[in-house]
């Protein structure tokens, strides 16, 4: 197995310290990010008949907020690269909480779209790519328990929002809920106000890494492939790279990332979406239904901080693109078996098995893609990795709803997901088996091209110093 990508940071991080006070903000504004758009369903019903607008169109809100927060990500890793992860998640905090605030005072649904959906999703987007990249500013070995921490914010923070919704709901309608939560959201400045930016001094000292690598020599090397690279840059190119790296399009590990990413995205948020649903329609009550909402929300909460201790032991951490690759086919697993399911306890039974799965995932999903392109070039690698994934996020729950409109039942629409995320499961595994042996086998010819460079510079300089020795000769 070869090692992780180097770091590349120019100093060995802590992993500890200062640092755990970061994964808590990151907890914070990770947890917004993800379970805000979600958490704001509850008051779609009553915004719908404010409004007098169809379902469809009200949520359109929550899809702007997501699609938005993913479209950002290359914005906000420009400005991370810039300035830093500290004042783009300030920043961040204040475009929630403003456009929640203004929302508040909406006149139409078309205010929404542009203050909830446009300025909160850019807003929640500038919150959760600096999060992710400051940990690994931070983290070398104890990286992927760090990650694993700071994913659990969002089961974490959906747990807590949907009843502090509903009590806010009951008490002071829409309006006044959006006005609070506007104020609320805010907590995501102070997250950010934690993300000190870490200050290396001296020399790299040669750490070894969980895979055995030794980091000094790794970082020299990856100095001499960038100031060889920046030599070759000119024109456009140079300047659009020294904003965003647009060369990890030519990072075959990168490429394989982002091909199974897309696929299983089509297929990853609709389970969670339609489980309630798929409940009712199996003549379970109301009140049950939402609780398997509930057990899912719970056992992720769990499962993604210990997804996050196994992945840093010694046996997973230098198999980590393994252990990803089958959590994404566990969850396909999940979903074909889901229709099989019979009664409530079948189903009590399915949402422990996928939310063990979909927190695999979750906590993986960014720890491997590190691991894959090094901390140094990892905020590029995200914007750049959520742009393209932004159309699936969009486009799959409703394609998954318009399988249910078809066909009248819910198991089609379990059983496309299950595919859309065991194919792509199969093909990180064998993409990623191939990969390492292509590493493999280019690291040795890389060793034999020096081997036989210094003989050559060797031979070279022991003629030279025969023909000194028979110019010095005396006549």
């Amino acid at each position: 197995m070869p090692p992780s990508a180097t770091s590349n940071l120019g100093y060995t991080p802590p992993d500890g310290g200062w640092g755990w006070a970061v994964v808590f903000g990151s907890f914070i504004s990770i947890g917004f990010s993800y379970a805000f758009p979600k958490s704001l369903t509850i008051y779609y019903k009553e915004i719908q008949e404010y409004f007098s607008v169809s379902y469809s169109e009200i949520a359109w809100v929550s899809s702007i907020m997501l699609a938005a927060m993913y479209a950002g990500g290359p914005v906000s890793s420009i400005l991370v690269n810039r300035y830093g992860s500290r004042p783009v998640v300030m920043i961040g905090g204040l475009m929630v909480g403003a456009g929640m605030i203004i929302s508040s005072f909406g006149a139409t649904i078309i205010h929404l779209y542009m203050c909830v959906g446009v300025i909160g999703g850019f807003g929640l987007a500038f919150n959760l790519q600096p999060s992710l990249t400051i940990i690994g500013t931070y983290f070398q070995v104890k990286r992927p328990m760090a990650n694993g921490l700071a994913m659990a914010g969002s089961p974490v923070f959906l747990f807590t929002l949907a009843p502090l919704n509903q009590f806010l709901f009951d008490n002071f309608g829409w309006r006044g809920s959006f006005l609070i939560l506007g104020g609320f959201v805010l907590n995501c400045c102070v997250a950010g106000s934690l993300m000190r930016p870490i200050r290396g001094k001296g020399p790299v000292k040669a750490v070894t890494s969980p895979n055995g690598a030794n980091n000094k020599d790794e970082d020299c090397h990856s100095q001499t492939i960038t100031t060889v690279s920046r030599k070759k840059k000119a024109g456009c190119t140079d300047r659009v790279n020294a904003f965003i790296d647009l060369s990890l399009f030519k990072h075959r590990g990168y490429l394989i990332y982002l091909v199974g990413n897309v696929v299983m995205f089509f297929g990853f948020f609709a389970p969670v979406v339609f489980l309630a649903p798929y409940a009712k329609h199996l003549q379970i009550d109301e009140y049950s239904a939402a609780f398997l909402l509930s057990i899912f929300a719970l056992v992720d909460m769990f499962a993604r901080p210990l997804t996050g201790v196994i992945a840093n032991t010694k046996w997973v951490r230098p198999r980590i693109q393994y252990f990803f690759s089958f959590s994404v086919a566990y969850n396909g697993v999940c979903h074909l078996l889901c229709p099989l399911a019979s009664g409530y306890m079948g189903l009590v039974m399915y949402a422990v098995f996928f939310g063990v799965a979909f927190g695999m995932v979750c906590a993986l999903l960014f720890e491997v893609l590190m691991d894959l392109v090094g901390a140094q070039r990892f905020s590029s690698a995200v914007g750049l990795a959520t742009i393209v994934e932004c159309a699936p996020v969009l486009l799959g729950p409703p394609i998954s709803g318009a399988l249910v409109d078809i066909f009248m039942d819910y198991k089609y629409m379990y059983y496309a997901c299950g595919v859309m995320m065991l194919v792509p499961g199969i093909f990180l595994f064998v993409m990623n088996f191939y990969n390492y042996r292509w590493l493999e086998q280019e690291e040795k010819l890389r060793k034999k091209d020096v081997v036989e460079r210094d003989a050559e510079e060797k031979l070279k300089d022991d003629d030279d110093d025969s023909t000194n020795e028979d110019k010095t000769e005396p006549v």
